[in-house]
């Protein structure tokens, strides 16, 4: 299968593309900076050079392509309506990556009531989501479109990227800040909850719902659940350094912006996925981000 994929320079999309490529695809990578031409081309993935402005170069990718997957950002409307026109009335496949934030709940790093969602009973999205989640149900209404379309919503994933240099979103900013100050430090108490899951698991479900998933189909992407306190305690220990510390709020936000803080780092996020499990046969290999943490987060840093 010859695959598009936006993003393939990041995390989630560079894993996704050499993992497609180690599977026997043709993939070819979406990249803004051309610098990343050659770690792309020497993990078997075709570079083009382009941002998601570019309207006319994603029609052409995605009616020259097989399936494509949109991994670059999930919240830019004009490249994924650009996408869905370039694979209307073909029944690709189309695989938009969301992110279980939408049913975060801003809850300043306190557990609350840490609400469960499933796939089939969503919850109003807050103001501050509620573009992403108009973004996941236009690839959703796709499907009516004549394009077998499909979003995989992903919780924190953990794990080490196939790009060099990549890395995910919300342990390495912890690591990092960590690093900097010397201190642990979590969003207010830390007894916020979050649904997670590992990389290479990701990876397989892409694959997986590229040969089978129906379209416009929704999944949530966990094997596992932490609260920020668990993962920061072992952060500590990983980085020989004290025990973690509470950050309030508004500190944290100076630190990390108003959206990581506030859903990344700050929310409670706890979903429980059956469809890929179902549908797919999808069976993740690894469950417990604290293990990972405390033997290989290190590793290669």
């Amino acid at each position: 299968m010859n695959i598009f994929i936006t993003g393939a320079s990041g995390f989630i999309g560079g894993s996704i593309a050499a993992g497609l490529v180690r599977a026997g695809h043709r993939v070819t990578g979406l990249i803004r900076n051309p610098d990343h031409a050659a770690e792309l081309k020497r993990l078997g993935i075709e570079p083009v050079v382009g941002t998601l402005d570019d309207r006319d170069l994603l029609i052409a990718q995605a009616k020259a392509a097989d399936a494509v997957i949109n991994a670059a950002s999930s919240d830019h409307r004009s490249a994924v309506e650009a996408l869905i026109e370039g694979l209307e009335g073909s029944n690709k496949p189309f695989l938009h990556t969301s992110g279980s934030s939408i049913v975060g709940d801003a809850s300043g790093g306190e557990r609350g009531d840490a609400r469960i969602y499933t796939e089939d009973a969503l919850p109003e999205p807050t103001p501050d989501k509620a573009p992403r989640v108009a973004i996941d149900n236009l690839v959703l209404d796709a499907a009516k479109r004549g394009v077998r379309s499909s979003v995989l919503c992903n919780t924190l994933i953990y794990g080490h990227g196939a790009v060099k240099g990549s890395a995910s979103v919300q342990l390495p900013r912890l690591v990092r800040q960590a690093q900097k100050s010397g201190i642990v430090r979590h969003v207010g108490s830390g007894g916020n909850i979050w649904s997670n899951v590992f990389i290479d698991d990701v990876v397989e479900l892409y694959r997986l719902a590229l040969d089978k998933s129906p379209a416009g189909t929704f999944y949530f992407v966990e094997s596992g659940e932490a609260s920020f306190r668990e993962m920061t305690d072992a952060i500590a220990e990983a980085l020989h350094l004290g025990p973690a510390q509470d950050w309030p709020l508004d500190e944290a936000i100076k630190e990390w912006g108003y959206e990581m803080a506030s859903y990344g780092l700050g929310s409670n996020s706890r979903v429980r996925g059956t469809r890929a499990r179902k549908l797919l046969g999808w069976e993740p290999k690894h469950t417990s981000v604290i293990e990972w943490i405390e033997n290989d987060m290190m590793k290669d840093a």
